[in-house]
Order: C-alpha cells, then sequence, then structure tokens
C-alpha cells in the first residue's frame, strides 16, 4: 500500500529532492541517511522551504500527513525508481565500466539525442542513490534513458539493474580499480559481468569485439560488436590524437566519414565508437553522429584541454586507476611537443596493491623519458625513489611551489584521483 501510495503522490508531483539546499517548490523530499547524517531530521526543514511531501522512516518524524512513514527510505526511493522505469516502459541502455564510463554515456547520449528525446545520468550519479534519482527525472516525454552504472564492490551492477531494467547494455572495459572493494582484478571483472549477466535472454550487448576481456566475459547472448577490425558489426579507424582524437568512418552512402572531436588522448577511440556503434544500430544518420560529436565538449575535468595564459593543460583529474592513468602517461608521451610537464595524484581505493601499483607507474613514467614530474599524496611520497622526481603530500603544496616557480610555455598532464583535488592547480597554471 505504500508503494502505490508513494507513486500516487510522484505522478502528481514528479520532482525529488534528497537536499535541503536544493528544494524545489512542491517536490517530494526523501529523508535519506548517511554515516555521518539522518536526513529525519531535515524533513520539517524541507517541507518549510517548498517540499509538498517528506518521505520519513522514524515515527517520531511523521507530525501530519505531509510526511508519509516507510519502513526504509532508501528502499522506497530505489522502489518508486523501479516502478516508475516500468511505467515509462522506455528502452534503457546501462553503461558500466573501469574508465571512460561518463564519458561514453556523455557521447552516447548526444548521439542518441538527435533521434529520441532522451534522459541521461548527470554528472556521474551511478550509485545506488545516483541511478534511482537519474531513473526518477526521466518524465512521460523521455524516450530513451541513459544509466551509467558504478560500482566498488560486488553485487552493486546486479542491484542496479534490477532496478533500472535495461534492454541493452556496454561495459566500456575492465582493470584495476577500487581494488579494495572488489579484491581482484577477477573481482573487478565477475561485477562488471553482472550487466552482462543481468542481459542475458533480456537484451543486446554492445561489446568491443577487440578486447579479450570483455569477449571472454560474455555468455551466449546477442551482441553488437564494434572495433577496428572486419570482424566488426561496427566499424572505425583511429587516425590521431594530438591532441584532439580523429577517426574515420565508412558509409556506403557517403563513402570517408571524419569525426574531429574536442576529446584529447586515443583512449577515448574506444568511447568515440561505442557511440557511433549505438547511432548506427539505432539508424541514426552517419552525418547526424559526426555532428553530435564534433559538437560535444568535455567538461567536469575529464579529458580536457584547457589553455591558458601561460599553458596548454591536458586535464583529466576526475578520478584515476592504474589502467586509466597508464593510458594517460602513455598517450602524453607520445604527443610531439617538447616542454612536457606530469603532474599526478594518487589512485585511492587499491587496497593492499597501492603501493605496487604506484611504484609501477613511477617506473613508467622513467620508461616513457618524461623527467619533468610532480608526484601528490601520501603514497607517492611514500614510494618515489626518483630524484628528479617532485612529491607533494597536498595539491596545496604544489600550488606553494607555483606561486614562487612559475610555469610557463609547457604542455601540462594533470591526472588523479578525485580526493588529491589537483583541479585546483588549474588557477596556478
Amino acid at each position: 500500500m505504500q508503494n502505490s501510495k508513494l507513486y500516487s503522490l510522484f505522478k502528481q508531483f514528479p520532482t525529488v529532492v534528497t537536499d535541503t539546499r536544493k528544494v524545489v517548490p512542491n517536490s517530494i523530499f526523501f529523508a535519506l541517511k548517511g554515516a555521518n547524517f539522518n536526513g529525519n531530521r531535515f524533513a520539517k526543514s524541507a517541507l518549510e522551504n517548498g517540499c509538498k511531501y517528506a518521505i520519513v522512516d522514524e515515527k517520531e518524524f511523521a507530525l501530519n500527513d505531509s510526511y508519509l512513514l516507510v519502513d526504509d527510505v532508501l528502499t522506497a526511493l530505489q522502489d518508486l525508481a523501479r516502478e516508475h522505469r516500468r511505467n515509462l516502459a522506455i528502452p534503457i541502455l546501462a553503461i558500466t565500466g573501469t574508465n571512460g564510463k561518463t564519458t561514453t554515456k556523455e557521447l552516447v547520449n548526444a548521439v542518441l539525442s538527435r533521434k529520441y528525446k532522451t534522459f541521461a545520468t548527470q554528472g556521474n550519479l551511478n550509485n545506488h542513490i545516483g541511478v534511482p534519482l537519474t531513473l526518477l527525472s526521466m518524465s512521460e516525454e523521455t524516450n530513451f534513458g541513459v544509466v551509467e552504472m558504478g560500482a566498488n564492490h560486488p553485487g552493486e551492477i546486479k542491484f542496479l539493474c534490477e532496478i533500472a531494467e535495461p534492454d541493452f547494455g556496454i561495459i566500456t572495459n575492465v582493470g584495476k580499480a577500487h581494488l579494495e572493494g572488489f579484491g581482484s582484478f577477477e573481482g573487478v571483472k565477475k561485477t562488471k559481468k553482472e550487466l552482462y549477466d543481468y542481459l542475458q535472454g533480456k537484451g543486446k550487448v554492445f561489446v568491443n569485439c577487440e578486447n579479450e576481456h570483455l569477449m571472454g566475459m560474455l555468455n551466449n547472448q546477442e551482441i553488437y560488436s564494434y572495433g577496428n577490425t572486419e570482424e566488426a558489426d561496427s566499424k572505425a579507424k583511429f587516425l590521431q590524437a594530438a591532441p584532439y582524437l580523429v577517426l574515420e568512418l565508412r558509409s556506403p552512402k557517403i563513402g570517408k566519414l571524419y569525426i574531429k572531436t574536442k576529446l584529447i588522448g586515443g583512449y577515448n577511440f574506444e568511447n568515440a565508437l561505442a557511440a557511433v556503434t549505438v547511432g548506427r544500430y539505432f539508424d541514426i544518420k552517419e552525418s547526424d553522429i559526426k555532428e553530435a560529436l564534433e559538437n560535444y565538449e568535455p567538461n567536469n575535468n575529464r579529458s580536457q584541454l584547457k589553455k591558458t595564459e601561460k599553458n596548454v593543460l591536458f586535464l583529466d583529474a576526475y578520478n584515476a586507476n592504474p589502467t586509466s592513468m597508464g593510458v594517460a602517461v602513455n598517450n602524453f608521451a607520445d604527443l610531439p611537443m617538447k616542454n612536457k610537464l606530469v603532474i599526478l595524484g594518487d589512485m585511492l581505493e587499491l587496497g593492499e596493491d597501492s603501493e605496487s601499483e604506484h611504484q609501477q607507474l613511477i617506473e613508467l613514467l622513467q620508461e616513457r623519458s618524461l623527467d619533468h614530474v610532480y608526484l601528490v599524496g601520501d603514497i607517492f611520497s611514500k614510494v618515489n625513489k626518483v630524484d628528479q622526481f617532485k612529491t607533494f603530500l597536498k595539491a596545496e603544496e604544489v600550488s606553494i611551489l607555483l606561486e614562487k616557480e612559475a610555469v610557463s610555455n609547457h604542455y601540462i598532464l594533470i591526472k588523479g584521483s578525485r580526493g588529491i583535488q589537483l583541479e585546483k592547480l588549474v588557477e596556478k597554471l
């Protein structure tokens, strides 16, 4: 009875908020709990600030009919999202992976929006709270959903699939990340595979046929492949990334079609090709695919090229793991420029492999002859034994150095886990 009543209220007031600082008039407030807060305590304030109803799970806070008492607020939010998804009855594409899932989601959304009224995950709201909020943000006008799914422990992708009930799926790749939660690389693969498992017999998988890990994770299921090989259902050719990614499509009607993106890094070829593939599958004109990808501009400190008054920045400071760090360093080393500076921050959540993975990255920097290097964070500071590589415990220490020793006329790679906050350095460069 609670679920049906809640969905009836949601149909009348279809805006959900979980933060009293972001209250929208006539919205529904969900009093979520966290390690250091209890949303029930803010329910009264949410109503006073304009919310129509507050969903709480502690009886003492259910003061009148404007409060709906449920057994668990988070479960109620997830159940509501699942019911809304079923009522929408639209195709949903789920995207997960170790690296590139947010960029792929953005590119896929840009392509699909040429034909459909789409809604995609905002930012990286891709967890057990973000996915329900994404679904609840879809309206009756939405006719295609793109849902990003993140995970840091086994079973999480399976759980998110049971809420979003996707019809299509992409795993961008698998690599070493969140090893504290997954335990090992095999744990990463097993968890990401949960998307393939869910779609078996229910929907189609878009898969990079050149990625042996992904191909090995497939079940006996429907796939639509992409790659730079003749065997792929959807083919494209990598041309260059110096620094912007350029790829070539071949079309029987158009012939050769060159796509010049605003993305830095050859590693974005797979992300762009995934978007091309989804567009082709859903019969979007290749000229529209080209326009969508060329007009997309990265943000949120992901794969961005920033030109300041003094330097050119390759900014990818939103997250980092051994796989993404390795490809970023190799890509930067391959660029035909001089005066390069590398600023790397610690890779977090790697568990017992943390020090060895950071040491391997330092060795890669040496192998690629990248000598002008700043390493930031506790782990790098502990393991670095290379004299010419400068180490700093915090980004603030780098800022102080940059005020004393200004860097100019350099090409600078900035990459690290979000917790290191390397984006603070941009204004100094």
